[in-house]
């Protein structure tokens, strides 16, 4: 085995050194899969290598931080974009988790993160498990997940009042939908361009109903997801989920999966149907095929949407701030963070939303 291989846990992470992705070596790739295997946290798909070789591939170049011990053996992989003097997470804008793949109990030297011209490393869903990011971190947030272990039997027994509530209620909304469409058909994992195309459209139409940022407005945002459908191993991988009622589809998801974790990233349906709650439907039909499926935990991702907060069984913390030198940087950060809570939690919000989106990209 070679020396790059080797991985020491409970260590620390005494120099920093970058790579291009496609340019590490098969020691190095093997030390990613020994660290993220030592540490239960990092069971998110967006942990795996997986996820950065396919950002990478997608156009966006991805550069990972590989961090050394003592000794120079393996002590820490992060991948993430350089832009300009800033460091980003691989796959912002929509990583919904962060971090470095390191070994628990390993520290991690945020600030030698900064040289060769880095001024910053931004992070907006950096997991709440190393301690060495703290003097950064400006605020935490709950990202929810749904234990799905048992099935539907199983969600049932350990979810929240609103939450079987709600699932009782999608089973009610299928017969009807059955009633009045056509006959119900669930497809829990599918490889169907075209669908996928249908879930880009009207997630698109929906940035566009609520003003929120158009993430495909990118044209390389497209063909990640594409590329993460095709990838079909069995560790890593695309997931399309779809639901029809007769000719319609109601509703679909398209996200990513890595062992026993699935992570709920691009939901959709189609507005005409609204009535019929067809995403609880879907989300229902996810957590009864589950078990078939090998899939332990639906992460639903960072938010405060009411359908996540009555499925949700449990919640993970994630953290925004960025590491700097800079105490102006720093400063204005504060400011706008205030500005922006400010603006939420008035009652003249929704005329403020566009100042939000505005000073959300200041000093990113």
């Amino acid at each position: 085995m070679s020396s790059e291989a080797t991985v020491r846990p409970a260590t620390a992470t005494a120099s920093l050194r970058s790579v291009p992705f496609d340019a590490l070596t098969a020691g190095q790739l093997d030390a990613w899969h020994r660290l993220r295997a030592d540490n239960p946290a990092l069971s998110s798909p967006y942990f795996h290598p997986g996820f950065s070789a396919a950002v990478h591939a997608s156009g966006r170049p991805v550069q990972v931080v590989v961090g050394y011990d003592d000794r120079d053996a393996i002590s820490a992989m992060l991948p993430c974009h350089r832009e300009r003097s800033l460091l980003r997470p691989a796959g912002w804008p929509a990583a919904d988790f962060q971090g470095p793949i390191l070994a628990p109990g390993t520290s991690f030297p945020p600030r030698k993160l900064l040289t060769g011209g880095v001024r910053g490393y931004a992070f907006d869903h950096l997991l709440d498990t190393c301690p060495d990011f703290a003097p950064w971190v400006e605020s935490r947030q709950q990202s929810p997940f749904v234990d799905t272990t048992g099935g539907l039997d199983g969600y049932l027994g350990r979810a929240s009042r609103s939450g079987k509530d709600n699932m009782g209620q999608a089973r009610r909304r299928t017969a009807k939908a059955e009633r009045e469409l056509g006959a119900v058909r669930f497809q829990a994992d599918v490889v169907d361009e075209e669908s996928l195309r249908r879930v880009v459209e009207l997630k698109r139409g929906q940035y566009a109903s609520t003003g929120a940022r158009d993430y495909f407005a990118e044209p390389d945002r497209h063909e990640l997801l594409t590329r993460l459908l095709h990838t079909r191993d069995t560790e890593f991988g695309g997931v399309l989920s779809t639901l029809h009622a007769g000719p319609h589809l109601l509703a679909a998801h398209f996200g990513i999966r890595s062992g026993g974790v699935l992570h709920w990233w691009f939901p959709v349906y189609d507005p005409r149907f609204s009535a019929l709650s067809p995403g609880w439907i879907l989300l229902r039909e996810l957590v009864v095929a589950a078990p078939v499926l090998g899939i332990a935990r639906i992460d639903l991702g960072r938010g405060d949407d009411e359908y996540k907060r009555r499925a949700k069984t449990g919640e993970t913390v994630v953290c925004q701030g960025v590491v700097t030198a800079s105490g102006t940087r720093k400063a204005l950060r504060h400011a706008r963070n205030s500005v922006v809570a400010a603006a939420k939690s008035s009652p003249l919000g929704p005329g403020l939303r566009r100042v939000v989106r505005t000073l959300r990209a200041l000093n990113r």
